[in-house]
């Protein structure tokens, strides 16, 4: 399993990364969009739908992303839509996981799939936006979720349980912990601090989210992180409830050793429109 992980880490890195880097984002974006597209098959397997259907599912949301592409949405950032984009996540999110895998089947099919392809299609045209803006923008935010992922689980296998007994979400995902997130939290917070400083001592071409928010003050840029590290964890546990309503481990085996491919950005799916939302607002 290790070995398999390992293979197909490598196999994506050397994919993306040169896409990522490359003078224009037209790589980035086509390769991300096949990704998005099958995160859209991945989607009708998790609401228990047939393969039709599945595949249908991934050729709306690449349909949707696509028309987004050529419309020239990703060179026109909208603060109002990415400040309704995210009063929905916030909103939502907090909803989902309050009703926990008992409350997801109750919620209308005709509501929730659709519901999830507009997500998925929301998430990729911000992750456009943001690499059109830069990469030294894009990669702030993604390595926030990352850097948030990786504390969380170091803090909770560290001291998770010694200042909480309660767990954050027991019935959709039993091994996360408050101290978990409060670790991913205070790791986001010194990202951001030190990439803004490095931004600054750099005298980066293309500032990235958190510069862009040190303009309005430290304190926005500590409460900004703190957010997006929490709506981080609401993406995850969205996609873990889900998951469990279903009975399904992983979203499907797309990524071998990783599980699917929204096992991979449900964090994302959140942050990467509120990260938008933050840098369009501070722009005003």
């Amino acid at each position: 399993m290790l070995k398999q992980r390992v293979i197909t880490a490598v196999v994506l890195l050397a994919i993306l990364l040169p896409a990522l880097f490359w003078k224009t984002p037209e790589p980035f974006l086509a390769i991300t969009l096949v990704l998005i597209a099958a995160g859209g098959w991945e989607w009708g397997r998790l609401n228990g739908l047939g393969q039709g259907a599945n595949i249908l599912l991934g050729v709306i949301t690449l349909a949707l992303c696509g028309a987004a592409w050529a419309l020239g949405w990703p060179q026109h950032p909208s603060a109002p839509l990415w400040s309704i984009v995210g009063a929905a996540w916030v909103l939502a999110g907090a909803a989902l996981v309050r009703g926990g895998v008992d409350g997801w089947p109750k919620i209308p099919r005709a509501l929730r799939v659709p519901g999830g392809v507009l997500a998925l299609a929301l998430a990729w045209i911000a992750m456009a936006q943001a690499r059109v803006i830069g990469v030294n923008f894009l990669l702030s935010i993604l390595v926030l979720v990352w850097v948030a992922d990786i504390f969380a689980y170091f803090a909770g296998r560290a001291i998770g349980g010694k200042f909480t007994q309660r767990k954050l979400a027991p019935v959709i995902s039993p091994k996360k912990s408050w101290e978990g997130v409060w670790g991913g939290m205070l790791g986001v917070v010194v990202l951001a601090v030190a990439w803004a400083l490095a931004d600054n001592a750099a005298h980066a071409q293309v500032p990235s989210l958190y510069s862009r928010l040190a303009d309005l003050g430290w304190p926005v840029v500590v409460v900004a992180a703190i957010f997006l590290a929490a709506m981080s964890v609401i993406g995850d546990l969205t996609e873990s409830l889900v998951k469990r309503s279903a009975g399904i481990k992983d979203s499907s085996q797309l990524l071998p050793g990783h599980g699917g491919v929204l096992d991979r950005v449900d964090a994302l799916l959140p942050t990467l429109p509120l990260a938008m939302m933050l840098a369009t607002l501070a722009q005003r």
